[in-house]
């Protein structure tokens, strides 16, 4: 007799895959129109997930940005992540030589493979590098229930 596989599981890969594909287009086609920047959000944020025994740990590229420029919300199962950053350089004289401003934003969200304890969520940020770590939501221990026979 062959093994067959959960259709559940093949469905969920193809609406990941199907997610993932409408994100990067969306991106694509977003604030800076058709003609702009083609870079994606991902591009920008490289973003590892690991999985261990009772938390989940995502490290999260952020180059240029501070501590502070970073917001992180969570949920049972998402973690979103928005940094926004803004600098200026002024050399002041009689008339502008030079005067320059540059804006960044980043976000990004990923879905979580189980669901974590959003109370236990901490985060640190080191040279440019965001780890956060997502402690596990403990399973309910399984209780019985008696059937009453009428």
């Amino acid at each position: 007799m062959s093994a067959r596989s959960n259709p559940f599981e093949e469905l969920e890969r193809f609406f990941e895959r199907m997610n993932r594909q409408f994100e990067e287009t969306s991106r694509m086609w977003g604030e800076e129109g058709p003609l702009g920047r083609w870079s994606s959000e991902a591009e920008s944020m490289a973003m590892d997930l690991a999985e261990h025994d009772d938390e989940f740990v995502v490290t999260v590229d952020l180059p240029g940005f501070e501590g502070d420029d970073v917001d992180i919300e969570v949920t049972d199962h998402t973690l979103r992540i928005e940094a926004e950053h803004e600098e200026r350089v002024d050399e002041e004289e009689e008339r502008y030589l030079r005067h320059e401003r540059r804006h960044e934003t980043a976000r990004r969200s990923i879905r979580l493979p189980d669901e974590v304890d959003t109370e236990g969520v901490t985060a640190r940020m080191k040279n440019g590098v965001l780890t956060v770590t997502l402690p596990k939501r403990e399973a309910e221990e399984a209780h019985s229930v008696d059937v009453e026979v009428e």
